[in-house]
């Protein structure tokens, strides 16, 4: 059976209108902030382990050991740096400063395990000579996403302080609504009860039944 160009070719197009697409020069700015990133705290814990052992010193026997442990430790915090931002945002540092994004072919969030595979095409693609990345240059899918399947997109978004900027601005629209009117409490109605008794506005209350069943007294009083 024959293979068609598209399974056979190493890398995948973009599909047509796709104006999410990001260039390589994007790209190297970004992996070029995020290569500092990692090499500056590198540098720093370096220079305190440095001062550690300074203060207690090693066989020279154990440099050998020593420098191999420090390897193994730069490359895993290099990749524990690219694999947790692609895998939580998407976007280290540089990604986005340069604001760009990593998502799935469907736009979604992409997976530890995927993030650790491109990582992996990421390093593969740079021998020999970045190679790897050369049809990005015509619009294609460099190697560390072809191998991942995943896509690098543009993601425009707000800078810090234009965010700062427009909560400031909303919390000053909210101050200056006008405080909800207090309406005053309503009259009592005629013949509503009040503290237990039965009054009327402005009308007397009826005497008791005792004293309305009361005879009347004779004229002239009880006594003549």
């Amino acid at each position: 059976m024959t293979e068609s160009p598209a399974s056979a070719s190493p890398v995948q197009a973009v599909p047509d209108g796709d104006v999410g697409f990001v260039g390589i020069v994007t790209r190297a700015v970004s992996w070029g902030l995020d290569a500092l990133l990692i090499n500056l705290a590198a540098i720093i814990t370096g220079l305190g382990a440095a001062l550690v052992l300074s203060i207690f010193p090693l066989a020279k026997n154990a440099q050998p050991a020593l420098e191999a442990i420090a390897g193994v430790a730069y490359v895993l915090w290099t990749a524990a740096y690219f694999v947790a931002f692609w895998s939580t945002t998407g976007q280290t540092p540089g990604a986005r400063i340069m604001q760009i994004r990593l998502v799935t072919p469907s736009g979604r969030r992409v997976k530890p395990l995927r993030a650790l595979l491109r990582w992996v095409g990421m390093n593969l693609a740079m021998v020999p000579l970045f190679a790897g990345y050369l049809p990005i240059v015509f619009r294609r899918r460099g190697f560390p996403d072809w191998l991942a399947r995943t896509l690098v997109i543009s993601a425009p978004q707000m800078s810090l302080a234009e965010t700062r900027r427009a909560a400031l601005q909303a919390a000053r629209d909210g101050s200056r609504q006008p405080p909800a009117a207090i309406l005053p409490k309503p009259a009592p109605l005629s013949g509503e009860a009040t503290d237990g008794r039965t009054q009327a506005e402005g009308v007397a209350s009826p005497p008791p039944a005792h004293v309305a069943d009361a005879p009347a007294a004779p004229e002239g009083g009880p006594y003549r």
